[in-house]
């Protein structure tokens, strides 16, 4: 049940943060929205306030805005979507992404500080039995410093150190009660983790981060990875990387084993999809905000816009490509689960 709620509550969130930023930059211009809805389907409950209805609906995934004027019903009124300066809708359309960064940043922020980060250190929690830290003398607690000269401050250095010295004898400083202490080791290939250990377990500890510095880590985190989307994408289309798209059933998958794994895991898992679907949404892909954001940048080249018939069956052939994408995706999602 559990799984099932974050679940819900992920996709819901990160779809209904999505449409609250369209919601609001049309709002702050001064635009016409006719509804912001939650959820799909029949409405559980609706209410109309000035000229917008609210409304909770009984599928809650995600949500949707309604503006004047984009679904074929113009007047002429100056505050319905398409009448208004092609720079304050390009805004509008923008903003959903936007917010989903923002909502990524935000999310790892909460993660980095009240929450706190599991974080692996040098100090041994376990040392394990016929490994060659245990035959050398390593022990629980025993903090390592230093390895064959080098300092290590933290795990990820330490776990650097021992691979960068496969199958080689090395030597291994810890402080133990206050003493230091040297410790000749050669590291030993594990065929499970398929890699060279010397068979030590890490202590892990939370780290909180103070409100700012949580904060400018959140914001630092979602542009490496923003840095790291573009990336990949180019070299996707270069041919130099995988094709591999995950579907709403993969994504599900992911967000089950990460409510299972704890919150830190979750909210992890969110900031990032979060991230993902602000950045999909700006590709040139029609039905997606990307798609509108490109005809709004050829309307300010050419001065004109696009006619809506044209844009509308851009659109929907958009829509229907993307649905077979989704299915195709959607199948190979569900052959993975059946065979892992």
């Amino acid at each position: 049940m559990t799984t099932v709620i974050s679940i819900i509550l992920v996709f819901g969130v990160l779809v209904a943060v999505h449409e609250l930023g369209h919601f609001l930059v049309a709002k702050a211009f001064g635009m016409r929205v006719n509804e912001y809805s939650l959820g799909f389907g029949p409405s559980l409950y609706k209410h109309k306030w000035g000229e917008t209805q609210y409304a909770l609906r009984i599928i809650p995934l995600g949500g949707y805005v309604r503006l004047a004027g984009m679904e074929g019903d113009k007047t002429g009124d100056p505050r319905e979507f398409p009448n208004r300066p092609l720079w304050q809708r390009f805004l509008v359309v923008l903003a959903g992404p936007f917010m989903n960064l923002i909502l990524a940043a935000v999310l790892y922020a909460v993660s980095f500080g009240p929450v706190g980060i599991p974080t692996a250190t040098t100090t041994v929690q376990q040392a394990l039995p016929h490994y060659p830290a245990y035959e050398a003398g390593i022990r629980p607690g025993d903090k390592i410093v230093n390895i064959d000269g080098t300092p290590v401050t933290n795990w990820e250095e330490l776990a650097s150190a021992i691979v960068a010295h496969h199958n080689q004898v090395m030597d291994v400083t810890v402080v133990r009660h206050g003493h230091r202490q040297t410790f000749a080791m050669k590291t030993r290939y594990d065929k499970t983790l398929h890699q060279y250990v010397i068979g030590i377990k890490p202590q892990v500890i939370t780290i909180h981060l103070n409100p700012l510095k949580a904060l400018v880590a959140g914001v630092t985190q979602t542009i490496q990875l923003t840095g790291a989307w573009f990336f990949a994408l180019f070299r996707l289309l270069g041919g130099h990387g995988p094709f591999d798209l995950t579907g709403p059933v993969g994504i599900a998958e992911l967000v089950s084993q990460a409510a299972q794994s704890g919150l830190v895991q979750l909210l992890l898992l969110s900031a990032a999809l979060s991230a993902n679907l602000g950045l999909f949404n700006i590709l040139p892909i029609p039905v997606l905000d990307g798609s509108r954001l490109f005809l709004m940048a050829v309307e300010g080249i050419r001065h004109k816009a696009m006619d809506p018939d044209r844009e509308n069956m851009i659109h929907f052939v958009g829509f229907v490509l993307l649905m077979a994408l989704v299915l195709v995706v959607t199948f190979h999602d569900i052959e993975h689960l059946f065979h892992a």
